[in-house]
This record gives structure tokens, sequence and C-alpha cells, in this order.
């Protein structure tokens, strides 16, 4: 049976799509059901540390203060992975370049391996490396995944960027659901006098699942014992669970190395790694001959990530780095408000002026990830017909508003539950727009992606510590105070980024031509 045959006969696009997108999908779609699996398996694992955090540390006879480190080293090496999926998927040419990714593809298959050794994590070293493999893997995977569906897709791209993240939020919410049937209602290490309460393990839960790692220390658990707990068939049910998407991935780097010519012939794959910075119109086929792959390596156009010719940077507008830095700030603003938000909240929550119970506080993370998840999955029918730039406004000045109120109404328990809906729902979309909107300006060579998705994971990883700092030294009441502060600096950035826009499309509309003249008669 063909791939073809089997998209006919499992065609997912709704009938509102018009054909010429269903046709791009039709030509693709291995590899876009392929990454929409794997970010609902980074989903999964993403979410699933927080709630089992405190069987982890009778597992492993290790402190509170000790296990939160885990946090820090799965988080750090998901923002490196991010950071070297970039260079790695850009440092090779173009004949090397499917080849990177399919090497990228293949660090799926670590997470399973990951939470199937979990269980055998004895002490806190082996733990911590275990989950900073993990996060490494996932940051690499995050960086490919969006890099490839905006270079398949390229001006289409948005509708399956939302996609692509609704399956993020999907897993995020089903995560937890798989780990709570197995989660210790109180500690698990017998003969601790000092905590044996469900509703005292419950709150730290609550903290713990947000990432909250601040004002811990004066929380004592013995580490000595006998370890009741049965986390260990939560991490094995997550094995299975995570098995068939490296299968997938595997069968895709299959089908691409028994079709030998598929780099040749498969162009939304490869277009946009070796453009030099202004050619974008057309060329004869003498000319291309001329400019040839190998002779572009040889002059310099494929250093510094494929998008800024050594020889050509006094040529680049300053508009073009501008947009990169404002894009990655907009989104590194708003990674940190999604990050300390479902961080802090509970928090927030149960501390004065709100006083709110410790179970119906913890219902809040789940409400926010539930108004993202939902948001995304509306965000794919407005983005095919709402162009990237006009959701963005929406989504900012919603995330701002949204932000001032809750501030305003900081006493309102209820409307501290309807206020978290929002900011879901209008945060959800802002991280597939950006990616989009900054790669349509920058002619879709895939650099501002992996910028963004580096920038994203420094502001999550960054301003959650932040945050944390803040309140621990003034209050919960700073916690809105932060949020509308990064909702502000986010929407100033923004508008920023549309003026840095608009000169740079006056620019490229008067030097394409010159530019390209001027590049063919050099070489």
């Amino acid at each position: 049976m063909t791939r073809l045959t089997v998209y006919q006969n499992c065609n997912i696009l709704p009938k509102v799509v018009d054909e010429r997108i269903r046709a791009l999908f039709r030509s693709n779609w291995q590899h876009t059901l392929t990454y929409w699996s794997v970010f609902f398996s980074f989903g999964l694992c993403i979410a699933f540390l927080g709630p089992t955090i405190l069987d982890l540390r009778c597992q492993t006879r290790s402190t509170l203060q000790g296990i939160t480190l885990v946090f820090f080293s799965q988080q750090f090496c998901l923002f490196v992975g991010s950071t070297v999926g970039g260079f790695f998927s850009k440092s090779l040419g173009r004949r090397n370049f499917p080849e990177a990714v399919l090497k990228g593809r293949s660090k799926e298959s670590d997470k399973p391996n990951v939470f199937a050794f979990i269980p055998a994590c004895v002490n806190l070293p082996m733990l911590a490396v275990a989950m900073a493999t993990a996060g490494l893997a996932m940051g690499v995977i995050d960086t490919i995944s969006n890099l490839q569906l905006v270079k398949i897709y390229q001006k289409d791209s948005t509708v399956f960027l939302q996609a692509l993240h609704f399956f993020v939020g999907l897993g995020a919410l089903v995560s937890p659901l798989i780990a709570d049937p197995f989660l210790s209602e109180t500690d698990c290490v017998l003969g601790n006098a000092t905590i044996n309460s469900s509703s005292t393990v419950r709150h730290l839960r609550n903290k713990l699942s947000g990432r909250h790692i601040h004002n811990v220390s004066n929380i004592h658990f013995h580490t000595e014992g006998q370890v009741l707990t049965n986390v260990s068939y939560a991490f094995w049910i997550m094995a299975l669970i995570n098995l068939p998407v490296p299968i997938a991935v595997f069968v895709l780097i299959y089908w691409e190395r028994m079709l030998s010519c598929r780099c040749e012939h498969n162009p939304h794959l490869l277009e946009g790694s070796i453009h030099m910075y202004g050619l974008k119109e057309e060329r004869s086929s003498e000319q291309q001959e001329v400019i040839s792959p190998e002779h572009t390596d040889s002059r310099g156009y494929l250093k510094l990530l494929n998008c800024c010719p050594l020889s050509k940077l006094k040529e680049l507008p300053l508009s073009f780095f501008g947009v990169h830095i404002l894009g990655g700030l907009v989104l590194f603003f708003s990674d940190g408000i999604v990050g300390s938000y479902t961080g802090f909240v509970y928090t927030y929550a149960v501390s004065p002026p709100i006083n709110m119970s410790h179970k119906t506080a913890g219902y809040l993370s789940s409400v926010f990830w539930t108004s993202i998840t939902v948001g995304r999955l509306a965000s794919i029918v407005l983005s095919y017909r709402v162009k990237p730039v006009l959701l963005l406004t929406i989504n900012q000045v919603g995330v701002m508003v949204t932000l001032f109120v809750l501030l305003l109404c900081y006493t309102s328990s209820v409307f501290l539950f309807v206020g978290t809906g929002l900011l879901g729902l209008f945060i959800s979309s802002v991280y597939p727009c950006m990616l989009a909107l900054t790669e349509d300006i920058l002619d879709y060579k895939g650099c501002a992606t992996t910028v963004l998705v580096t920038c994203a994971g420094m502001g999550e990883m960054l301003l959650q510590l932040l945050v944390g700092s803040v309140i621990h030294s003034y209050g919960s009441y700073s916690f809105l105070l932060c949020g509308l502060v990064f909702g502000c600096m986010g929407f100033t950035l923004f508008f920023m980024l549309l003026v840095i826009d608009h000169i740079h499309r006056h620019y490229m509309a008067a030097a394409p031509r010159t530019i390209s003249e001027a590049d063919v008669a050099r070489h």
C-alpha cells in the first residue's frame, strides 16, 4: 500500500480547507503526522515530572531541596537542546541537511528509554542525569519540529503550527491523569512522623507541580525508612504510551533512506536552507548551474546558521537583526508568563487575601492548560481565515488587559478562575503565530525559528526564577504585578516588531533587484 493510498484512506483535513493546502498536506502527511505525535509525547513528558516529584524523592531517598534540582537539570538541558537543535540542523550543508533532520528525529527514541529507566534510579545523580537526557532530547525535538513545519508549509505554516502546539497542550492535560492513580497520598517513606497528612502532601505536590522550587527549605522529610510507592507503574505506562512515537519516527527515517532521490525532489525539506539573503526571485537554469551548492559553500554563504553570509554582513539592514531580536523577546516574555503563571498561581491562590482551599486552588493549573489547549484548537480554524499579525495583536492586547483586570480584582476567587481561563485562551496561539510571522518577514530561511524557540525556552526558565524570587521577597501579591509588567513589555516589543516589519518590507521591495544583479554578476 503506497503512502498516497494511506493518506486517501485517512484524510483528516476538514472539507473547509481549500484544495491547495490539502494538496500540500497530501504531499507531506508523513512528516506532519510524525511531528504532531512527537509534540503530543513532548507534552506528556514535560508535565509528568511535577506530580511525581514527591514519589521520586522517596524512591531516591533524597531531601526535598535536593529533588527540586531535577527541575533545573531538565529545564536547563531543554534550553540547551533547543539551542543545539538549531545549530545541528543549520550547520550542515544542503546535501547533508536531510541527514541532520533524521538524526534529530531519532532523538525521540530517548524518551521511552528514559521513562523505562527512571524506576531504576535509586539515587539523585542517576535521576538528574536521566531527566537531563530527556530534557536535551525534548529541546532538540522542539526546535527541529517547528523548523521543519515552517520549511514544509511556509506561508501556510500557521495552521499546522497551531495544530503542533495544540498537541503539546493535549499531552500536558493527559499526563497528570496517568500519574494520579499511582501517587502516594501521604509521605511514602515510613517512619516519618513529621509529615503524614494527606492534605499537607497534596498541598506540597500542587506547589511542586507548578515547578515552584522556592521557599521549601523549611519542609523536612525523612530519607531513611521503608519506601512504599507505586510511581514506577506510572513511568512504565508512560514509556509504553510513548513507544509508538519513536517507531513512527524510525519508519519515516526508513522511508527517507529507501528513497535516495527524495532529497533532490522534495523542495519543502530543502528550500530556504541555503537561500542567499535577498535572492528570492526565480533564476534561469543556466544561473542555477553557476550558483551551485558547492560553489555557495566555498564562498561562505552557509556560515552563521546559513542566514547571515559573513561576506555580506555589512550589507544586511538593521531591520534583519531587529526582527530576530524583537521576535525572540516577544516569545521570551510570552513563554515567561506561561511558565511563571503555572508555577505560582496555586501559591497565590492559597495565600492572603484570597485564601482559597488547597483542593480548589489545585484546579487552577488544569483550568489554565485546558484553556490553552482549547485556544490552540480554535486557532487552527482561525489561523486559516485570519492573518497571524491580526491574531497576535488580539492575543497581546487580550493578555495585557486580562492581567490588568486580574490585578484590579485581586481579592476575587471567582474572577481568578475566569481570568485564568481568559489568559490561557489569549496566550495560547502567541507562540505558533509568532513563528509564522517572523519566518514570513524573513522569507522562510528557518533561522528565525531557531532564535525564537531558544528565546522562548530561556524566558520560561529565567522569568520563572525571577518571579519566584520576587514573591519570596515581597509576597504573593507581586505575582500578578510581575505578570502585568511582562505582558506590557511583550505588547510593547510586539508593536516595535510591527514597525520593524514595515521598514524591512520596504527595504526588501527596493533591494532584491539590485542585490540579485550584483550577485549574479559576481558569480
